[in-house]
């Protein structure tokens, strides 16, 4: 609606001004501030305003002024088209109630409003402001709540402050809340003579945000702030596309694009950060092994140097906390295994075994259905045999759960294991290093440079290391191939790959097409009990039946249920298949809008009780240890009153959301298949369309479908699949780290 209603605009007639109370928000883009709302002018009857613009950040319930232009659309009739607003505070008895009401301040809900109201009238936002203490006269408010009341209403009139001077430099209200945040009082002070700051301390600013407050301070276009700010910035986002670092030909190039400066200021203001030590200039080996220059970022050049040196460390260790391992018979003890599981090891998994036990630092890689977990079950058991201190880790929390049920042995994640802090320090590290005599880590295609740095780093001396992953599926979200680089050929880390597909998997046709897609050959799609296509090449069609077959007919056929056991995976965010707007169809579907259910709007989301969702950034602050990116839960409670709602997530562990913290939680009804890595589902969904061309490649279909344990849907196009298959990624990731453990 609120596309057609900007682009039906007549042409605008002159500035006007309308005063009225905010009563619902029907459309809002949370990235353009975009909003289609509904406001009550007064004129009685029901009779309510459509308004048009940028509103993101009015709260439903306040009163605003609204500097604009009246126009007419088409389909919808007369509107407001909104160029500025202010909020008013509201001056009758009704406005001050639904004002209250709206959750604007944390601690009054609509009862609580009442309530207040009932005591106060229309001076009750005068005692408020000026004598908080009153409002124990109203029942049910004690002392406590009443602070809380107090310190919040302060704290809105000082955000309010901050937002006025920050609209006017063309911030949203949503980034406001978040620099006040960050900065308190001093925010207007970062902001006139710092902007570039926000950049690097403030969750969701980035360079060219920054760089919009900055021309708006007056900060200069060729500033040579700007453009070390702006080179950072370009190693940043390369390092969001997994580069460890970029050549230093191609990162002028891309300043010279993004700053639209000369070439010469660039490579002066380069210069400038290398010798400040803001980045790093070093010599390594390109693809073809010929010497190119790069530059890194500090932690990511710290982070490569630091894990290669660690892993040889490991390696070279004279000490050995499994001294035992040198002197086994080995025939002997593969047959005591085979009697305890019932099942004797292929000669592949036997290797991987004695590999593991025997060599400080080791790789165990392989398909589905080719024996990988069983084999680390094996290498877990006989550890535990010898009462060897064995340490279990994955990358999230549902790979642990998996490891821990697969071994019977504790697991965690890698976070949960090395404690880390706000800020990303670890509990454990070289200084402090964990109590093991083995650790193994599953899921290791996920790990990035930096965690497996700190990873490793809490390894003891003489503890032996296994890293566990599939080396076909995608290379992690953050910088780094790190277990490609472990495998590296001629490389000094021991592996063993399994490659034998077992009977009993070759009856899966989720492990046999798992295999096909990966040799590059196209999905059997007929004939198979857990292996459907449902074909349709329009998108946005495609799209509809991908939410029937989740809601409708997977739980009609399989009795599966849509929210806990079935996983839609989308190749990308955007567009009609994308998993945004996935997201918004299946919430309707599977938990719709009830009367006297409980729900917060934030931004373009509307949270309710029962919401399938996923954190999408690190908070060090949140739960026992933290609670970090791709982490999913399930929402088990939502107060108005307390302006909370409450998560279970997949560890089992509940977390409190304040409302306006809610911008670290998305839906997760469809997520990406990259952030699906590390995850299993009972039941996976696919929507694989032309859409999505930019992203179809081999390894991207590969992992979405070794991510489903018992049944694969494929929605979409037999084109838009055919490419998938056939397309190989282009290319390796800028990183250096095989080199420097060959270099030793």
């Amino acid at each position: 609606m609120g596309k057609q209603a900007q682009s039906g605009q007549q042409v605008p007639h002159q500035l006007a001004q309308v005063e009225g109370v905010l009563e619902r928000i029907t459309y809002a883009n949370e990235e353009t501030g975009y909003t289609v709302a509904r406001v009550d002018t007064g004129r009685g009857g029901n009779d309510l305003l459509t308004v048009v613009g940028a509103l993101l950040g009015a709260q439903v319930g306040e009163s605003l002024r609204l500097h604009g232009r009246w126009g007419s659309h088409p389909q919808y009739g007369r509107q407001f088209t909104v160029e500025n607003y202010t909020t008013v505070l509201p001056a009758t008895v009704q406005g001050i109630q639904r004002y209250l009401g709206s959750g604007l301040i944390k601690g009054i809900g609509p009862r609580f409003a009442e309530r207040i109201v009932e005591r106060f009238g229309v001076d009750t936002l005068e005692v408020i402001e000026n004598e908080p203490g009153r409002l124990i006269e109203v029942p049910g408010l004690g002392p406590k709540r009443t602070r809380k009341i107090a310190e919040a209403w302060d704290e809105q009139k000082a955000i309010k402050e901050v937002m006025v001077f920050l609209q006017g430099v063309g911030v949203s209200t949503s980034l406001a809340v978040r620099i006040y945040k960050q900065y308190g009082d001093a925010s207007i002070g970062v902001v006139k003579n710092e902007p570039y700051k926000l950049a690097s301390d403030v969750w969701g600013i980035g360079f060219l945000t920054a760089d919009r407050i900055a021309q708006a301070v007056g900060i200069p276009h060729d500033s040579p702030e700007r453009v070390k700010a702006g080179l950072q910035y370009a190693l940043s986002q390369s390092s969001d596309q997994g580069h460890c670092y970029l050549p230093e030909e191609r990162l002028i190039a891309d300043g010279v694009k993004l700053l639209q400066v000369d070439v010469g200021l660039v490579i002066d203001c380069l210069a400038e950060l290398v010798a400040a030590e803001g980045v790093v200039r070093e010599t390594v080996p390109g693809e073809a092994g010929e010497p190119i220059t790069a530059i890194y970022l500090v932690p990511f050049h710290r982070a490569e140097i630091s894990l290669a040196n660690q892993l040889l460390r490991l390696l070279r260790s004279d000490s050995d906390r499994l001294p035992w391992s040198a002197e086994v018979d080995w025939p002997v003890a593969l047959d005591w295994l085979a009697k305890r599981t019932g099942t004797e090891l292929a000669p592949e998994q036997q290797q991987s075994v004695r590999l593991a036990l025997t060599r400080k630092v080791a790789v165990l890689t392989g398909g589905p259905g080719c024996g990988k977990s069983f084999t680390v079950k094996s290498i877990v058991m006989m550890a535990l045999a010898k009462r060897a201190k064995v340490v279990l880790a994955a990358p999230t929390g549902r790979a642990a759960k998996r490891l821990a049920e697969l071994t019977g042995a504790e697991a965690s994640t890698v976070h949960r294991l090395l404690e880390l802090k706000p800020g990303g320090d670890a509990a454990y590290d070289r200084d402090r290093p964990l109590d093991a005599d083995l650790v193994v880590v599953d899921e290791a295609s996920m790990l990035d440079l930096i965690l497996a740095n700190k990873l490793v780093k809490a390894v003891p001396p003489g503890a032996h290391l296994l890293f566990v992953g599939d080396v076909d599926q995608l290379p992690s979200v953050g910088a780094g191939e790190v277990l490609q680089d472990l495998l590296a050929e001629g490389g000094p880390i021991p592996s063993v790959r399994l490659t034998r597909i077992f009977r009993q998997a070759q009856q899966s046709g989720v492990v046999v097409n798992a295999h096909r897609i990966n040799e590059g050959k196209p999905p059997l799609t007929e004939g198979l009990a857990d292996f459907f296509l449902f074909a349709e090449e329009d998108t946005e069609r495609a799209a509809g039946l991908t939410v029937d077959v989740v809601a409708r007919r997977i739980p009609q056929k399989f009795g599966f249920d849509p929210r806990r056991d079935v996983q839609v995976l989308a190749p990308m965010h955007r567009g009609p298949a994308g998993a945004g707007n996935l997201n918004t169809l299946l919430q309707g579907a599977v938990t719709p809008a009830r009367e006297g259910l409980a729900e917060r709007r934030f931004g373009g989301r509307t949270f309710r009780v029962g919401d399938k969702v996923t954190q999408i950034r690190n908070n060090y602050d949140k739960g026992r240890n933290g609670v970090f990116n791709g982490t999913v839960g399930v929402v088990t409670a939502l107060s108005v009153d307390d302006q909370r709602l409450t998560v279970l997530t997949d560890e089992d562990e509940e977390v409190s959301y304040d409302f306006d913290e809610l911008d670290e939680l998305s839906h997760a009804y469809a997520v990406t298949i990259h952030r699906s890595q590390g995850s299993e589902y009972p039941v996976v969904v696919i929507p694989v369309t032309m859409s999505a061309w930019t992203m179809l490649q081999r390894n991207l279909l590969y992992t979405a479908v070794t991510r489903a344990r018992k049944l694969v849907v494929l929605v979409g196009s037999r084109k838009a699949i055919a490419q998938a298959v056939r397309a190989v990624s282009a290319g390796r990731r800028h990183a250096a780290l095989d080199h420097r453990l060959a270099s030793g």
